[in-house]
């Protein structure tokens, strides 16, 4: 119940917000704007020590994490804060085995046309309270210290990757079991009806679920039949997935009692271009045997994130690799699925919602000088429903990769968009209940006042 309140309560700030602003034509708005540097730093042993600087960052980064990469996104411990998940740490299972796997809370002051910094801070995990940094108190690291888990991860080894000429495993993630970039490649998190959060990744793939502070309670998932070159249970067969097209997407329905899973890629057998969405019982904790078929729009390449509005529709982003530097022409979209509208062709009904290349931006939130808006990094990978005319949207900036908007390693950027065409709350009783929340809990203050 605690969690339904406190996303309750994000929903009924957001609306608040929008609000206040003034009427906006029939077009996709930018209506919020944050930013955050590249070189954003929390508290942790070195990492970097196997990947390659770049956008004038070099590696490796002495007794700190890099807070970046956000691949995942939900609402934190009260209205207006985020829990942010970063992916695997440096792209590749073979620079990423200092990387700790991480959430993180933050508070983005996004500049709208009533003013704001556009700034982000850092705030405590649990509370929301305020931080002067990305401290410990900011953020969750996965661990398994009850070794649940059925395989070796880098906690196990004296040396990175366990070979004797790499550097010792710092003390710290050998002493707590905490897990790295080598071990899993995050890329998306729900948190379940119990409060437990569950992780999809791509190495396997696997579902790797946890507590709410990130201890591993049971071994990883996989599914049968689907397995990446990096799974540790190949054991010299074949792959029938590709490198790094696991679970990329994953949404929880209303209730909390079923996660379903979107692959990044296509399965061995499956026509190219098809994605399989499976749907995954939380009490069970086993797939339920029901499947349905997403397709890429032939200009895309990969999806991004995928939430859910309801039991049955989702939104998905979906895009290509193409940025503003990198030449090509990027390709950004959101878009609606209906599990329960499937075409003869045997693919799930699909809308758009918004082209990131393409938002109005009557205020020039960004700063930019242009009364249009476009979102051109590789990754856009965070997306959450604020309310049924707002979304919440950050890119993975893969941190310190370059070409998204310029030369220099890439910001990460925090947008608040308006939809011309509303999609379906998440309950809106449940958002009147909150609201009427937040006017009670007003009138208190002004009492105590």
């Amino acid at each position: 119940m605690k969690t339904t309140r406190l996303t309750l309560r994000a929903l009924a700030a957001a609306a608040a917000l929008s609000c206040g602003l003034p009427a906006l034509a029939d077009a996709n708005s930018l209506i919020g704007w944050a930013m955050m540097p590249a070189n954003t730093f929390a508290d942790g042993p070195t990492t970097g020590q196997f990947a390659t600087g770049a956008g004038g960052n070099p590696l490796p980064l002495i007794n700190k994490q890099s807070v970046q990469g956000f691949s995942a996104v939900l609402n934190g411990p009260v209205a207006g804060t985020y829990l942010f998940m970063p992916d695997n740490g440096f792209g590749t299972q073979g620079n990423s085995a200092d990387a700790l796997l991480r959430m993180y809370a933050l508070r983005p002051d996004f500049k709208t046309v009533n003013g704001g910094s556009g700034s982000i801070s850092a705030v405590d995990y649990n509370s929301g309270a305020q931080l002067a940094g990305f401290t410990k108190p900011s953020n969750i690291t996965l661990a398994d210290p009850d070794r649940k888990l059925g395989f070796k991860i880098q906690a196990d080894y004296s040396n990175y990757y366990n070979n004797a000429a790499n550097p010792a495993v710092d003390a710290s993630i050998r002493a707590g079991r905490l897990l790295t970039g080598a071990d899993f490649d995050i890329e998306s998190v729900r948190k379940d009806k119990n409060g437990n959060l569950w992780f999809g990744e791509e190495f396997g793939p696997f579902l790797v679920k946890t507590d709410a502070s990130g201890k591993v309670l049971r071994s990883e998932v996989g599914m049968a039949g689907v397995k990446s070159p990096q799974n540790p249970y190949l054991n010299g067969g074949t792959p029938t997935l590709g490198g790094s097209r696991g679970f990329e997407g994953m949404a929880i329905n209303p209730n909390g009692d079923k996660l379903y899973t979107l692959l990044e890629g296509s399965v061995t057998g499956d026509a190219p271009n098809s994605l399989r969405i499976n749907a995954f019982s939380v009490d069970q904790e086993a797939y339920t045997g029901e499947r349905w078929m997403y397709k890429l729009d032939p200009a895309g390449t990969n999806i991004g994130d995928m939430t859910a509005l309801n039991d049955h529709e989702f939104i998905i982003i979906e895009r290509n690799n193409a940025t503003a530097t990198g030449g090509g022409t990027p390709f950004k979209k959101i878009f609606r699925i209906d599990l329960n509208k499937v075409g003869a062709d045997g693919y799930v009904s699909k809308s758009e919602v918004v082209d990131l290349m393409n938002i109005a931006d009557p205020h020039d939130l960004n700063g930019d000088g242009k009364t249009s808006f476009t979102f051109p990094y590789v990754t856009i990978e965070s997306v959450l429903v604020l309310d049924a005319n707002t979304l919440l949207v950050a890119n993975d900036n893969n941190y310190p990769g370059t070409g998204g908007r310029d030369a220099g390693s890439d910001k990460t950027e925090f947008l608040m968009i308006h939809l011309a065409n509303p999609v379906p709350e998440p309950s809106t009783y449940a958002l009147l209940l909150a609201g009427l929340g937040v006017v009670a809990a007003t009138a208190r203050r002004r009492r105590q006042g």
